[in-house]
């Protein structure tokens, strides 16, 4: 008698790599989306309140702060927040930070936990991670993916207004506008990330979770706002030619894809095609790098940079603006 095959062969079902894979996702969906909150924000009208956005939100503390996007948030000052459970809530604005795409909002205590923060400098291109939003009728949507790039600088238009989200992280989990403001979460349930669709659909990006943000989040905290230094740059990480190492000690700088006209790096004289080395004396090989130099008391401070221009190096001095709304 021939025997049926039960669709596994040479090996059992259990150490299948894709019911591996399968078990780590459900898994990290099973402890991410009761953290991940439903948000609404709403304006005041003629008619009552009417909706002003909407997407997702991360509890990370047990009396009710949630982290979301800067642009979900928009102008509002209040809404809502549901939860996977079905509990709901009033939320308020704390702060929000353009430049960086995050904002803070508050509500009751919930019955939820807080989510665990990971450190999204750890991360390496290839590695799983899970997006877990909650748009508003559609609890717990969950996208499972790979890190396709870290330390992004994007360029993004708000209103007539162009602005740069810095130190992105590139995934190609699949995101819509709802999951904007969810958790991005490694193998192990850890918050490495807060999903953004702001430029567009199809980019699977990311804020990360690490020491920058981390301060923006304790900015907006506690006093609703961040002061950051403005350069005006695009940029994204590069290594350099062997040539380049040995001339001048650096393996690594930041390649300016794109100066911002009328910005301290255009008047400082830096252009597209330059690769940053040194900033303040101190070596920038990564979006995280630069960002940690540009927080309020860099404002109006000259800054020393070093850069390479077709394999001669060159230093300038910038003189970092405060970042305004319009930029």
């Amino acid at each position: 008698m021939v025997k049926l095959s039960d669709g596994v062969s040479g090996t059992n079902a259990a150490e299948d790599p894709l019911d591996s894979y399968s078990a780590t996702v459900i898994r990290v969906a099973e402890t991410v989306t009761p953290h991940v909150a439903a948000i609404e924000m709403t304006g005041n009208g003629r008619n009552g309140r009417f909706r002003v956005g909407a997407g997702s939100a991360v509890l990370f503390t047990s009396d009710g702060y949630l982290v979301t996007n800067a642009h979900v948030v928009g102008a509002a000052g209040k809404g809502h927040a549901v939860f996977a459970d079905g509990s709901r809530t009033a939320v308020e604005v704390v702060g929000a930070d353009r430049l960086s795409d995050l904002a803070i909002v508050h509500g009751k205590a919930p019955t939820a936990p807080p989510a665990e923060f990971g450190d999204a400098e750890l991360l390496k291109v290839g590695q799983l991670v899970i997006a877990v939003g909650n748009p508003l009728g559609l609890s717990g949507s969950v996208t499972a993916g790979v890190v396709s790039g870290l330390g992004r600088s994007i360029p993004v238009w708000s209103g007539r207004n162009r602005r740069v989200i810095e130190d992105v992280i590139q995934t190609d989990a699949a995101l819509n506008a709802g999951s904007s403001g969810g958790a991005l979460a490694d193998a192990h349930g850890r918050i490495v990330g807060i999903n953004t669709a702001v430029a567009g659909a199809g980019l699977g990006l990311a804020v990360p979770i690490n020491a920058t943000s981390r301060r923006i989040i304790a900015s907006l905290l506690s006093d609703g706002r961040v002061r950051r230094a403005y350069l005006g740059l695009v940029n994204t990480p590069v290594q350099l030619p062997v040539s380049s190492v040995v001339r001048t000690g650096h393996r690594d700088g930041l390649l300016v894809v794109e100066v911002l006209p009328q910005s301290p790096a255009e008047r400082a004289g830096l252009r597209a095609g330059d690769v940053l080395l040194s900033v303040g004396r101190k070596s920038v090989s990564n979006a995280e790098s630069l960002q940690k130099l540009l927080f309020s008391e860099a404002i109006g401070a000259p800054l020393e940079i070093s850069a390479l221009r077709d394999g001669t190096e060159l230093h300038v001095v910038a003189i970092p603006q405060e970042m305004t709304e319009n930029q």
